[in-house]
């Protein structure tokens, strides 16, 4: 019988954490759970204990990557004061959750609607697009923003912006003096104000 080291440290938590890193090198579909079982270095009873298979582990993994998303739009920030504003705090809380849950959000930006855990992940992704395109209307009609770009053209454009992220950022890599901080407010500064000196 085959020996799993990390057995009595595991937990879904951390079972998510590697199926995640799996899923993005693997693929969803190119992922067996025997593939989950070695990465996990636990038996595929165990995770058979916790999770009914793999579309579980992804809606587990998806789903913690859009409640940190919508959970912004509930944010104070993102309800009170002018629409400029609560859209510039979405923005910057938007690259925040991307960053802090970088291997969830990228795993989500990877979903293709082949099952009907991709799907719903997809519908949630342009429900939370189109509330923020909303905002950005609300923005534009307030005279905060320049009218001249269509604003749904103007969210797909922006989320472009940072969804890009999680194809170039790593913690510790060669752009780490770019901290967690900068990120974000490099956007906010692209976004806002564009490179332009004025």
């Amino acid at each position: 019988m085959a020996e799993y080291p990390n057995r009595t440290t595991y937990t879904v938590d951390s079972l998510l954490a590697v199926t995640v890193e799996v899923f993005n090198t693997r693929g969803y579909d190119g992922t067996s759970m025997e593939d989950l079982s070695r990465a996990a270095g636990i038996s595929k009873s165990s995770i058979y204990h916790h999770v009914r298979g793999k579309e579980e582990l992804l809606r587990l993994a998806v789903g913690r990557a859009l409640d940190g998303l919508f959970a912004i739009l509930e944010e104070q920030g993102a309800c009170q004061g002018r629409p400029v504003d609560r859209l510039e705090h979405v923005v910057r809380r938007t690259t925040e959750v991307l960053l802090a849950e970088l291997p969830y959000v990228t795993l989500l930006l990877r979903v293709r609607g082949n099952t009907a855990t991709e799907q719903w992940a997809l519908e949630r992704r342009r429900y939370f697009d189109h509330r923020v395109a909303e905002l950005l209307k609300e923005a534009v009609g307030a005279g905060e923003l320049r009218a001249d770009v269509e604003p749904r053209l103007a969210t797909r454009l922006l989320f472009g912006m940072i969804n890009s992220i999680v194809e170039w950022y790593r913690p510790g890599g060669p752009l780490a003096e770019q901290t967690v901080d900068g990120v974000p407010d490099a956007v906010i500064h692209l976004a806002f104000d564009g490179l332009r000196q004025r």
